[in-house]
């Protein structure tokens, strides 16, 4: 007669761990995020035209709110930023996947005895901060630059290009050169994981390299391909450095501009915290449909 297992005790040992990193998001998420609610939802001095929080949500005032939320329409005047933040983030978010995949797959699968020198170059960018990366492209790309005398063939023509004044692609570039190591790290990570008796098994079922690739490596990384480009698109919503170091033009000006402006404006901070919480709905939606896709993609496994 087979006896009943016994019911395995709750282990306490998880929740003890979990509990500095549950602290730290209520500290430093939770915390500032009600902080800008308050300010949002908040008044505004008459007086000196500054943001006057208020605490209490039963007395919320959603006027700035409203504000921002009709003029991000197709009549509205936010809404050509939104459009151009989409389409470069979008635009950046691909070249930084065409671009890092392939360095990210060479040196997971192929990269042998050198694995550790190429990953140690992918983190070195890390080491130098974001502005000094851009503003080397500043010198790159003035008038008197390297790209320009380049172009004119080392001083035979005169291209007479001026890439820092409003030019979309130096955006989409910039951005793209200043997120992709976000990218190749997450591909590194998710491709070095992957079950290589998995990939010999489609070999040996008769499948030659490019195949191979296609219907066995692709699928069996996608989630990792999802949760880089995720990583790397999510911070290019609130960026708005890259675009004043390159171009500073209005014509270029992104939704972290937009921020970044009613900021510094006095009386509109109520509307630069509004936008803050547009971006961060517009970031949490695809977050939680990865984990969904995630969440499933598990089950489906087990």
């Amino acid at each position: 007669m087979l006896k009943a297992r016994p019911r395995e005790r709750p282990n306490r040992l998880w929740p003890v761990l979990a509990a500095p990193g549950v602290g730290w998001l209520l500290l430093f998420f939770l915390a500032p995020l009600y902080v800008v609610l308050a300010i949002v939802f908040g008044q505004r001095d008459p007086v000196f035209r500054t943001a006057v929080p208020v605490w209490n949500p039963l007395q919320w005032d959603p006027t700035q709110f409203t504000y921002v939320l009709t003029r991000i329409g197709p009549d509205g005047v936010y809404f050509p930023a939104l459009v151009r933040t989409v389409v470069y983030v979008a635009a950046a978010s691909i070249l930084c996947l065409c671009i890092a995949f392939p360095v990210a797959y060479y040196v997971s699968r192929l990269a042998g005895r050198h694995k550790g020198l190429l990953i140690a170059l992918l983190i070195a960018p890390f080491w130098i901060s974001y502005m000094m990366r851009m503003l080397a492209w500043v010198n790159l790309l003035q008038n008197d630059g390297l790209f320009n005398w380049m172009l004119s063939f080392g001083g035979l023509f005169d291209p007479n290009v001026d890439w820092l004044t409003g030019q979309p692609v130096v955006v989409v570039l910039g951005l793209a050169y200043g997120y992709v190591p976000y990218m190749i790290l997450p591909l590194y990570a998710g491709l070095d994981r992957l079950s290589q008796s998995m990939l010999e098994a489609s070999r040996d079922l008769g499948a030659n390299r490019v195949s191979s690739f296609v219907r066995v490596t692709l699928p069996m990384c996608r989630p990792t391909i999802m949760a880089a480009v995720l990583l790397t698109c999510l911070p290019m919503l609130g960026d708005y450095f890259t675009n004043d170091l390159l171009s500073a033009s209005p014509k270029t000006a992104m939704v972290g501009n937009l921020i970044n402006d009613s900021v510094q404006a006095p009386g509109q901070t109520g509307q630069a915290g509004a936008f803050v919480m547009l971006v961060l709905i517009a970031t949490v939606v695809p977050m939680i449909y990865y984990v969904r896709v995630t969440l499933r993609g598990d089950e489906v496994r087990t």
